[in-house]
């Protein structure tokens, strides 16, 4: 029997990462502290692989040679630590997958626009025929992928928990979107712990890597001068300035590098202004891996979007409502009222994250006709919004929190769910709660 591999937590990264293990010959263990979803026990079954749920039995974990932690697992969780003392490493599953393939590593992160902007890329790289697959913190996990599939390129959306666990990972294409506040809880509510996860993206990249970037973001910009970097920098910004290989400019969404592109902005499938930076990452990235402009060109006009990211759900009696559940950071909901053109009533609220609503503050008062707050514990939300003299709603349920935007909303009025918090207070997830929310407006 080969090393012995223990994979703490069972979801999609971890039950990947148990299955590429085994195929490779390792001694495979999994340990959950919850309850494993019965979809992945099936599988982990048919692998023949050892498992337990319900707690982590210390001689069968602390006996590994290496440990797969999944992203969700704190790095202060009471096994993390036995392990970590026992000197034991740790890493990441897109770590550990990306010791088995050869494929390019399209890697995107980013506060914010992550999952629209791995999307889009990976809808052309589809569109131009590329032998593609998709992963991180969106589809299937990356070594279930590289354990069943045999791909030219990876389209990977990279969250700052997954690059914590990362060392000799390399991204052939690095995308950084922007760094706001978020995960500060778990980053000792210390914002350069989480920059610092961030700019992992860059490590390992060689001089024929590149490396996007939004060069209009003041943090990104101030650590950049830390970093001697190897790969070929591709800076986007908004406006078109000196060294800018993609920018917009006289209602033209303009590339200038590798290969000359441009098109009108109005044909863009995505709005909004944070969409525009998106659509400059996506674009760029494809540009750079070689795909024809006409390619580009069709794909940026035909993407449809993500769903939970400012999905236009219903019309209810003249009331617009979107989902944006998705939006689990003040910085994501500050982008989402941005957009907004109506009056809004805007639900907030679930698990706190350390958030500063000042940043949020002068949109809510121009822009939201109401307040709907949507958590086990509003009492920080009051505490911030209930001066802005706004009618607000405190609610504690979905049912609850749509019943109140329905009596608030008027017609002309939209209804944004935008929470700015994590969704695990109320909700299994982000996911959970724009479904439930879907499912009770369309039920109007």
């Amino acid at each position: 029997m080969g090393k012995r591999m223990v994979i703490l937590g069972a979801a999609e990264s971890g039950v990947g990462a148990a299955v590429l293990a085994q195929k490779k010959g390792f001694d495979v263990f999994v340990s959950d502290m919850g309850k494993i979803k019965p979809h992945y026990v099936d599988m982990l079954d048919r692998y023949g692989i050892a498992w337990e749920d319900g707690g982590h039995a210390e001689e069968l974990v602390l006996n590994a040679d290496e440990v797969i932690k999944s992203p969700g697992i704190p790095e202060d969780a009471p096994m993390v630590l036995k392990v970590k003392a026992a000197g034991i490493p740790i890493i990441s599953e897109i770590e550990f997958a990306g010791r088995y393939t050869h494929a390019k590593m399209i890697c995107i992160t980013g506060s914010n626009g992550k999952t629209t902007t791995t999307s889009l890329i990976y809808h052309i790289f589809k569109k131009a025929g590329y032998n593609v697959g998709l992963a991180g913190n969106i589809g299937q996990s990356l070594a279930l992928q590289v354990a069943e599939k045999d791909y030219d390129y990876y389209v990977i959306e990279l969250s700052s928990f997954q690059l914590d666990n990362m060392y000799r990972f390399r991204a052939n294409i690095a995308v950084l979107l922007n760094i706001t506040p978020d995960h500060l809880d778990r980053y000792d509510h210390c914002m350069q712990n989480y920059v610092d996860a961030k700019m992992r993206i860059l490590q390992n990249q060689e001089e024929t890597d590149a490396f996007v970037y939004w060069n209009d973001d003041p943090i990104i910009r101030k650590e950049l001068e830390k970093y001697q970097i190897k790969a070929k920098k591709c800076p986007f910004s908004i406006l078109k300035k000196e060294g800018m290989i993609g920018y917009l400019a006289d209602g033209q969404y303009v590339i200038e590098y590798p290969t000359p592109f441009n098109m009108e902005q109005e044909s863009l499938a995505l709005t909004g202004k944070h969409n525009m930076y998106n659509s400059l990452a996506a674009g760029i990235t494809a540009d750079i891996a070689g795909v024809k402009n006409e390619v580009i060109r069709q794909s940026l006009g035909d993407f449809e979007g993500v769903e939970h990211r400012l999905e236009k759900v219903v019309r209810v009696r003249g009331v617009d409502y979107i989902n944006d559940s998705k939006a689990t950071n003040v910085d994501a909901c500050w982008y989402a009222l941005e957009s907004m053109k109506t009056p809004t009533v805007l639900i907030l609220g679930g698990k706190d994250k350390g958030n500063d609503y000042e940043a949020i503050a002068e949109l809510v008062r121009k822009k939201c006709v109401g307040l709907v707050f949507l958590g086990a514990d509003n009492r920080k939300l009051h505490d911030f919004f209930d001066s802005f003299g706004i009618p607000i709603a405190d609610t504690h349920s979905m049912k609850d929190c749509v019943e109140a935007c329905y009596r608030m909303a008027r017609p002309g009025d939209t209804v944004l769910l935008s929470p700015c918090c994590a969704s695990f207070d109320l909700f299994k997830n982000m996911e959970d709660r724009g479904e439930q929310f879907k499912s009770l407006v369309r039920a109007l």
